[in-house]
This record gives structure tokens, C-alpha cells and sequence, in this order.
């Protein structure tokens, strides 16, 4: 038997029917016996929606009012309804089985499994195996329509049915048509028969993915805005009633291993990715999730890996994973099993814990673990912050994906990372970033993701013409992407203030814009990785108190600085040049800008500002080979004077000053010159190149 059901919400109808995350309001249904082709009693039931504001499209299709639907039973009431009345129909037509079948695929995955899953209430079975009719049609009438253009309509114009809506209530000429329908498809002339019906996944399987598995594009989106806490279960319920594929959900993870906020999902099929991408800016919980197409080369880099070690600990099937941070540098399997306890058993005991290293072996503080069940995964996560050792510990759900991901990272990175193609600038910088606490700036918040500098200077009007040179500051995140934040240099204080006042809550796109005044040094605060926000000005890490030993100049006006150093940087970032006398013929200086210079070292990078000019002022091009042998020649003092004569200081203490480190190497000759030998970054250029508690010696 069927039960051919047609339901629609207080918003959108027809293709649209879920995209707006509006309620149901009405479910209509009637039992089809396909052997006897004997029908049931028709069913038409209102359901009480929380919120009853009924959209202008809904009020004229349905001719519903929030007054009636008032009176209506709420939604888990109207289903046990739905169930007993399907039951008792079935019994009267000598059937006990049924398989729902609706007019296409929206009412069951984009409105009754979402909603039901909000609400915290269970469908029963019979919500995850359906018909769909429009299929079905398709499958017995091929000279028919395309699928994704079918509707109850056009199906029964071309079989020749009635089509006079107007003869019936609004959802009971739906259930009719469609069941004169199915009717013809099972006429002598058809024969059709019912024999796959489609299917909704109970629950999220997890699993690993390899870098050598063939991901198709058509079936990845990326959703972003997602909590930080969230786990690839919560990713999956967000997605309720579509189909993701067997570890499928990969969580993506910041420079510093943490979570961003986005994740890679990949679906089945091109279908259910399809209508993923109609839940663009759906919730989950307070916060609205953007969705977005990806790549299957995207999903591949998050979630893929090669490790026979990472293969092997996730072959266990059906784990709850969770991650423990902060782990002591010693701690052995044994201290995390104690840790942990008799209350959570770990599968497979010490097979089931998995410490990230370092390429030479050395831990990071992170492991893995494994548990069979999600009781004994919730009893670990009460030890969250408890101590072992002299440290306390963090642990919060994970997933496949992330265990590959933070072991891409460490595994593949190597410990001193080698120097992109130098990269010269087409046209010297004559620029210097603002400083100072004159209110020349002004701060653009709620940019939309895809706004460049064309479309700041169109938002911007006339007051384009006040802008310095070079003035535009994009602020990217950690990933290199737009951050929806931009920094404009004014020529004057009066200036700022009056964009500020007209431009502020304008649109821009889609989205309305916060313009707000500030100072030339918060600006710089902000693009070096501070926060500016209502609470005032916080530093970035790199200008802390105590993280910072103070700054010495140790490159000559003219210095190139050659590859093997993995020092360039643009002369907007050098420290002030110290030189022991002026030249009077003092060779050209030459700056080189790596455009991948925020990733040199990626295992050591915390901050990663914007450039300090906007991308699209100036241009930069690879550095012939010529160019730089002669800058090479031109420089009088080169800064490695041989082969190997660079070492590198890592795990200092963060108030070590040269007082310390020269006292560390005492008995060793180091470079002449002074201290020259000694080369400790701008504050700026720690925060692009290196974490702040590192120095390089000669």
C-alpha cells in the first residue's frame, strides 16, 4: 500500500516548499491499496505552528488564516494522529505494510525531518522510505518532462486528468490528482511497478577518507558560520533528512589546530547537495549557517590522509572520538588511561589512543581517543579541564576528518620550511602604515564576504577623493580570506568623521555596512591581530607585555636578504635600519614580498595580518634571476657569510633578552660586528613570519 501525502508550511510553496525554515501548517493524506487499486478516507489536518505569521504567498494559495490554524493541534500530535488513522485505514483494507509517497522530495527532507529534529521529537520509520512520485512518473512515462520540472500539475495535464484546483480544498485536489496518478501508472497500458523507494539516513556514519579517493565536486558544500563547539553529529542533524556520505563531515581547523567555524560536507549525490545549498542561512541554534559550494579537491585537503597509523586507529567503525589538548610533553599511554578512568573505557585500550607528534618524533600535547559508546564518550567529557601532571586538560568531540587534518599538519610540515620564488614589487611602495592617535581612519564592519576595493570605493561615493594613497587596508582572516572588516586612511581627522557619519548602515550588496572613526594606531593594532570592539582596544599577542624582548636593528638599509634566511619582508615591516656610518654612495635598496609569506611557517605562525597595502594598488611579479644576483652583488655586508653559519632558538623563555642568549653561547664565537650576529624580528614581522619567542642567530 501507499499513503500519498502532500503537506505545505506557513512560507514558501512549491519549489521553494523549506528553504525559508518555515513550519508545517497543514498535512493531507489518503491509503492506496495497489493490488485491490481501493482508496481510504481522505485526510486534510491543520497543525499549529509556533509561529502563525503566515506569509502573503501562503495566505493566497491556502486561503489558511492564523485564526484557524490557532485552533489546530501542534505537530507531534498531529503525527501519532497521522499514524492511527493510516493504521486503522490499512486494517479496514486488509493491508498492515504502506510506503509513504509524496509529490517530490521536499516535504519529507526539507521540512518534516528539520523541523522534527528543532523540536526534539522522533519520526517514525515510515518518514525514512518514501516514493517519489515525480520519479516514479518519470521512470513510466520517459517522453515526460524532466524531473526537476515536474509538478502535480503538469503530471496530470499530460495523462489529460482534471486540473481545476478551484473544485477543492487547497492539499485534498493535490491528494486526489496524485492518486487518479498513480492510478494511470498502474493501468494495463503501464504496468508500473513500486520497487525503489528512496531513502533518509538514520543517523551519520563516520569513517576515514583517503587523499587517493575520487571526491566529485557536484556532491561538496561548505557551510560556515558554524559554532565553535559543534561536532561533525551536529553538522549532520543541521543537515536532517539528506543523505551525507560515510565520513563525510570535515571539520575545518585555524593555524593554531582550532576550529574556524567551517566545515567541508559531502553528500551522496549531486541531488541531495542541491537541495543542502537551500538551507543557506538556515539555524543552528541562534546562529544562521552560510552554505556554499565547495570542491572535492577542498574536501579531499581537510579530510584525506595517507597515514597507515591514522588509517588503522579509525578503522574501528561506529567510535565516538574525542580530543585531549594540553596533554604533559611526558605523559605515556598509561597516564592518559588512568586519566581517564574505569568510567570511560577506551576501545581497544592502548589501540585506542592516538598521540599527534612532530615529524622528529617530539609530542604536540594532543591525542585522540576512542570509546564505544557515547555514554562513555559524555563520562570523559566531564574531565574536561582536570588535571593531569601539572596541566589541566581540554577534551571536546571530534571527528575523522580532524584527526587527519591535525596530522597532515604536523606530519607534513617540515620543521624549517623552504622559501617560495622571491617576489619583487612592480612599483616601489612609497607608503608607510598610520601611526599615531589622530582619528584620521575610519573602520568598515559587515562587509560582505565577496565586496573587493572597487566595491569599497563605489560604497564609499564621493568621498573616494579623501582617501590617501594606498589608503584601503583589507583585513583577512587566518585562512587568507576577507574577514568582512576593512580599514580606509582619511587626509584628515574631519574627514573620517563625516564619511563615518554618512556611510554608516548603508548597504552594501545585500548587507548593511558599520562605519566607524578611529586612530591610525588602532587600525594597526587591529591589521597586526588585535581586537577592537565596544569592550575598547585589545593587543595583539605579539605586543603583549613580557612576549616581546625589545627590538634591535639588525639589517643595513641595502641588505637584500638572500633565500636560505627566510626573512624577506616588505619595508613597511623592517625594523629601523642601523647602520655604524652613513655612505655616500649607498646602493639601491630592494625589497622583496613573498606572496606566501603568511604561510612560511605555518607551524609556527599564531597571527597572520592583512598586507599593509590593499592587494590591488600594487602589483608583484616573480623575481627574475638576474635581478637578484645583482641586488645580491650590491649589497657591501652579506648576513650569512657562509653555509650553515644560521642557527635557529626555539622554546625560549618569553622575557629572554640578548643578555641571555649571548650568555647561552658563551664560548663560542659568534658573527662579528657587535651584536649584529644576533637577528630577533620586528614585533610586526614575528606576527607574519615566526611565533614571538623565537630568535635566529649567525
Amino acid at each position: 500500500s501507499l499513503v500519498v501525502l502532500f503537506g505545505a508550511t506557513a512560507g514558501a510553496y512549491g519549489a521553494k516548499l523549506g528553504s525559508d525554515e518555515r513550519e508545517l501548517i497543514l498535512l493531507v493524506w489518503q491509503v492506496v491499496d495497489l493490488h485491490s487499486k481501493k482508496v481510504g478516507t481522505l485526510h486534510k489536518s491543520l497543525v499549529k505552528a509556533d509561529n502563525l505569521d503566515l506569509s502573503d504567498q501562503c495566505r493566497e494559495v491556502s486561503g489558511l488564516t492564523p485564526e484557524g490554524l490557532g485552533k489546530a493541534e501542534p505537530l507531534d500530535r498531529v503525527l501519532q494522529q497521522f499514524s492511527q488513522l493510516v493504521s486503522s485505514d490499512l486494517k479496514v483494507l486488509g493491508r498492515s505494510s504502506y510506503t509513504l509517497c509524496s509529490d517530490g522530495q521536499l516535504l519529507i527532507r526539507q521540512v518534516l525531518h528539520p523541523e522534527t529534529s528543532k523540536k526534539n521529537f522522533l519520526l517514525s520509520d515510515c518518514f525514512y522510505s518514501f516514493y517519489d512520485l515525480r520519479k516514479e512518473f518519470h521512470a513510466c512515462y520517459p517522453s515526460s518532462a524532466a524531473v526537476k520540472d515536474q509538478t502535480i500539475k503538469t503530471m496530470a495535464e499530460y495523462l489529460g486528468l482534471g486540473t481545476d484546483e478551484s473544485e477543492e480544498d487547497f492539499g485534498v485536489w493535490q491528494v486526489k490528482t496524485m492518486v487518479a496518478i498513480i492510478f494511470s501508472m498502474l493501468s494495463e497500458s503501464c504496468n508500473h511497478v513500486f520497487t525503489e523507494p528512496e531513502t533518509v539516513k538514520y543517523k551519520y556514519e563516520t569513517g576515514p577518507c583517503s587523499k587517493s579517493e575520487t571526491v566529485d565536486s557536484e556532491t561538496v558544500i561548505r557551510a560556515r558560520g558554524l559554532p565553535w563547539q559543534s561536532s561533525d553529529q551536529d553538522i549532520a542533524r543541521f543537515f536532517k533528512g539528506l543523505n551525507i556520505a560515510k565520513g563525510g563531515v570535515a571539520l575545518c581547523l585555524n593555524a593554531q589546530g582550532r576550529r574556524n567555524g567551517e566545515a567541508l560536507v559531502r553528500f551522496v549525490n549531486s541531488e541531495q547537495r542541491d537541495l543542502a545549498l537551500e538551507r543557506h542561512k538556515h539555524h543552528m541554534g541562534s546562529r544562521y549557517i552560510e552554505v556554499y559550494k565547495a570542491t572535492g579537491e577542498e574536501f579531499l585537503k581537510i579530510a584525506g590522509g595517507t597515514s597507515n597509523e591514522v588509517a588503522q586507529f579509525l578503522s574501528k567503525e561506529n567510535q565516538v572520538i574525542i580530543r585531549m589538548r594540553g596533554l604533559p610533553f611526558t605523559a605515556t599511554q598509561e597516564d592518559v588511561l588512568g586519566f581517564l578512568g574505569p568510567e570511560c573505557p577506551v576501545t581497544g585500550g592502548k589501540e585506542g589512543l592516538l598521540f599527534v607528534k612532530y615529524p622528529d618524533g617530539r609530542p604536540t600535547g594532543d591525542a585522540f581517543v576512542l570509546f564505544s559508546c557515547e555514554e562513555y564518550a559524555q563520562n570523559a567529557l566531564k574531565k574536561h579541564k582536570e588535571i593531569l601532571g601539572k596541566r589541566y586538560i581540554e577534551l571536546f568531540r571530534s571527528t575523522a576528518a580532524e584527526v587527519q587534518q591535525v596530522l597532515n599538519r604536523y606530519m607534513s610540515t617540515p620543521l624549517i620550511p623552504t622559501l617560495p620564488t622571491p617576489i619583487i614589487p612592480v612599483i616601489p611602495p612609497p607608503y608607510t602604515i598610520a601611526t599615531g592617535s589622530i582619528r584620521d581612519c575610519v573602520r568598515l564592519r559587515g562587509l560582505p564576504y565577496t565586496a573587493g576595493i572597487d566595491d569599497i570605493l563605489d560604497f564609499m561615493g564621493d568621498a573616494t577623493g579623501d582617501i590617501k594613497p594606498h589608503g584601503v587596508h583589507m583585513v583577512l582572516n587566518q585562512q587568507g580570506r576577507p574577514s568582512g572588516d576593512a580599514f580606509i586612511q582619511m587626509k584628515s581627522a574631519e574627514k573620517a568623521f563625516m564619511v563615518a557619519q554618512k556611510c554608516h548602515k548603508k548597504m552594501m550588496k545585500d548587507r548593511y555596512v558599520e562605519v566607524f572613526q578611529c586612530s591610525g594606531e588602532e587600525m594597526n593594532f587591529v591589521l597586526m591581530g588585535g581586537t577592537l570592539n565596544r569592550s575598547g582596544l585589545s593587543p595583539p599577542p605579539c605586543k603583549l607585555p613580557c612576549l616581546s624582548p625589545p627590538a634591535y636593528a639588525a639589517f643595513q638599509t641595502a641588505a637584500v636578504i638572500p633565500a636560505e634566511a627566510a626573512l624577506y619582508q616588505p619595508q613597511a615591516l623592517l625594523p629601523t635600519t642601523r647602520t655604524p656610518q652613513a655612505s655616500a654612495t649607498a646602493p639601491p635598496a630592494v625589497t622583496y614580498y613573498p606572496a606566501q609569506a603568511a604561510q612560511l611557517y605555518m607551524n609556527y605562525t599564531a597571527y597572520y595580518p592583512s598586507p599593509p597595502v590593499s592587494p590591488t594598488t600594487v602589483g608583484y611579479i616573480a623575481a627574475p634571476p638576474g635581478a637578484v644576483a645583482a641586488a645580491a652583488t650590491a649589497t657591501h655586508t652579506p648576513i650569512l657569510p657562509q653555509p650553515g653559519a644560521l642557527v635557529r632558538m626555539q622554546g625560549l623563555p618569553y622575557n629572554t633578552g640578548m643578555k641571555e642568549i649571548l650568555s647561552f653561547f658563551q664560548g663560542y664565537q659568534y658573527a662579528p660586528d657587535d651584536y649584529n650576529g644576533l637577528i630577533q624580528l620586528s614585533d610586526q614581522a614575528r606576527s607574519v613570519l615566526q611565533a614571538p619567542k623565537e630568535w635566529v642567530c649567525l
